[in-house]
């Protein structure tokens, strides 16, 4: 997935990531949904962010369907096309990382090594891998797209969950039962990691 060119250097600019986040008033960050079609990552991602907004954070969400279309509208549902899909949606976040920002990313990106490869882009403990488990069949019921519908004809080749697989987190961040649980509840439970993390302070929540 690398396509770094060797015939560029890094900019060191002298506004600094540490200086915006001073700015700011709190730290960047990137909280990276992932889960199944219908698990709700984009809904959460949104609750989250209109909280963090509320405290007067800088935010901003990277979600899969607006993605495409635009920064990633060239792209399929191929392996390869998702493998370049994630990449530059992980060079975006990066990016936005050194811009103080917490990013929300809400993508179904079904393979580890793709989730991997963003984790890596990022020093430690900048990443925040967020599972948004929740069963199948209530992600069916909830298909309001009518996609899972379609994979079932056929209609949709390499659909996740499917007719391709999701490869569930080995460790992540963060495991939200967004099945069982109320919006509101997930929410609490990112506030609660991002305290826990350092990324915003308990003062704010007060405020």
């Amino acid at each position: 997935m690398d396509k770094q060119s060797s015939n560029t250097v890094w900019h060191h600019a002298t506004v600094t990531r540490s200086r915006r986040e001073a700015l700011n008033g709190h730290k960047s960050a990137i909280l990276w949904f992932t889960g199944l079609s219908g698990a709700g990552k984009s809904t959460l991602a949104h609750a989250v962010e209109e909280r963090l907004h509320q405290l007067k954070c800088r935010t901003f969400v990277l979600d899969g369907d607006n993605v495409r279309q635009g920064l990633c509208g060239d792209l399929g549902f191929s392996h390869q096309d998702r493998q370049e899909n994630i990449r530059r949606i992980a060079e975006v976040a990066k990016l936005m990382l050194e811009a103080g920002t917490i990013t929300l990313t809400a993508f179904i990106s079904p393979f580890r090594a793709e989730r991997q490869y963003a984790r890596n882009l990022v020093p430690h403990g900048d990443f925040i891998e967020i599972y948004c488990n929740c069963d199948l069949s209530v992600c069916e019921q909830r298909d309001v797209k009518g996609l899972y519908k379609k994979a079932r004809q056929g209609d949709i080749k390499l659909f996740t969950g499917i007719s391709s697989p999701y490869e569930v987190p080995e460790k992540p961040d963060l495991i939200i039962d967004t099945g069982i649980y109320e919006l509101e509840m997930c929410a609490d439970q990112v506030m609660n990691m991002l305290e826990l993390r350092g990324v915003i302070a308990p003062t704010q929540r007060e405020m």
